[in-house]
């Protein structure tokens, strides 16, 4: 099996933070953010890593941030080792191919996550109220039935702990209405034009969530952008409404762990060596499916 990486010690730089997947490092001006093979269930970091998957998100969010910059900036810089400053090439083992040099922007404390399809805890909420995130939704839908309209529902953004989730009005009210509506507008967008590209590459983008940024007075797209950590990534050949699809994302392990005798706290059990090679393999292959 390759190795992993899952912390990354540059000593002599400043680390920023430790997210659940991301190391962070300030450089001043600008940030040296590290996709680790760590992953996070239930806002949980699990003990094992997954191969490949710190360069899977750098690729795929490399690839968003161009193709959705016509409308929003984003906060990277580039990806390419050889362009980053002299004192980082004696890290290449460790970050090559797994690093973003980027803009250091003043976060939104919000995700923007975007729902096309009735799925994951939004489903769940939906059984229970007809509703998700305090949005009425009508009755009789199916699991994974399509939206008449993508919505936003807001959740909190916490680097520990479990992301929660949280009406418009709450995200209006501690941000201002002006930029709500403007993250609001930009979170659809970008998930329309991703979604409708996707599909041409036989994908539906059932959800997925962004992260936004100010920079210089400007809103800019930060973090990642659309890779099977942030997504529900379903091949439209298996779509069926009224089903659970399989996923080219780290619903796979949900699933599995969702079948133990586990309260979803801390400690998180380890994953046997089935489930690792083949979050792996789907990792994988949904970035060879987007990236043609």
């Amino acid at each position: 099996m390759k190795k992993t990486i899952d912390t990354v010690n540059l000593n002599g730089l400043k680390l920023f933070k430790r997210g659940k997947v991301r190391d962070v490092f300030d450089l001043g001006s600008e940030l040296l953010i590290v996709s680790t093979d760590r992953i996070s269930c239930f806002d949980v970091v699990l003990p094992n890593c997954i191969p490949h998957k710190g360069e899977v998100l750098t690729k795929l969010s490399s690839f968003w941030f161009s193709f959705t910059k016509d409308i929003v900036p984003n906060h990277l810089i580039t990806t390419d080792l050889k362009k980053f400053p002299k004192e980082l090439q004696q890290y290449k083992d460790q970050i090559d191919r797994r690093s973003m040099l980027t803009k250091k922007a003043e976060l939104v404390p919000f995700e923007c996550v975007v729902r096309g399809y009735l799925s994951g805890s939004g489903w769940r909420e939906y059984q229970e109220k007809l509703s998700i995130c305090g949005i009425n939704l009508p009755s009789g839908l199916k699991e994974s039935a399509r939206l008449s309209q993508p919505i936003l529902t807001p959740a909190t953004k916490e680097d520990t702990g479990h992301d929660i989730n949280v009406s418009l009005e709450y995200m209006e009210k501690q941000i201002g209405k002006d930029l709500f509506n403007k993250l609001k507008n930009l979170s659809i967008a970008l998930y329309q034009k991703a979604n409708q590209y996707a599909e041409s590459k036989g994908i539906i983008i059932a959800d997925t969530k962004f992260e936004f940024g100010l920079y210089q007075g400007e809103v800019i797209l930060i973090d990642e952008a659309l890779t099977p950590d942030s997504s529900r990534f379903w091949p439209k050949v298996s779509y069926k409404v009224g089903t659970s699809p399989p996923s080219f994302d780290k619903q796979f392990v949900r699933d599995y762990l969702d079948t133990l005798d586990w309260d979803k706290s801390y400690p998180a059990p380890e994953l046997p060596p089935d489930i690792i090679n083949e979050t792996s393999r789907k990792y994988l292959e949904i970035c060879n499916l987007l990236i043609v």
